[in-house]
């Protein structure tokens, strides 16, 4: 089993940046590929990036190529996503996710752990 809580959400202006950081409890992290996801006001919950669980390969969706990156301390049982040039379409509610693989997934049935959330705003 394991916990994980989500921090560093908060609101910050168009080009602006934040980073979320996702603290794991129980069994360690290494054990798990990482993922976040995000849910905006009205739609599906949807993929944002993936990490594996040596953090040797990591995968994003299309809207954040370029502006966001995954990281992982397995040491410290942490994962980040740091977020730059945000936009107000990245406005969401982001979860960090684990799944029970060596390699980074993208499908969200395939993660086992979720945490609770943390809200992200972009003003413009």
């Amino acid at each position: 089993q394991v916990q994980l809580v989500e921090s560093g959400g908060g609101l910050v202006q168009a080009g602006g940046s934040l980073r979320l950081s996702c603290a794991a409890s129980g069994r360690t992290t290494s054990s798990y590929a990482m993922g976040w996801f995000r849910q905006a006001p009205g739609k599906e919950r949807e993929f944002v990036a993936a990490i594996s669980k040596s953090g040797s390969s990591t995968y994003y969706t299309e809207a954040v190529k370029g502006r966001f990156t995954i990281s992982r301390d397995n040491a410290k049982n942490t994962v980040a996503l740091q977020m730059n040039f945000l936009k107000p379409e990245d406005t969401a509610v982001y979860y960090c996710a684990a799944a029970k693989s060596p390699y980074y997934q993208t499908l969200e049935y395939m993660y086992d752990f979720w945490g609770q959330g943390t809200q992200v705003t972009v003003s413009s």
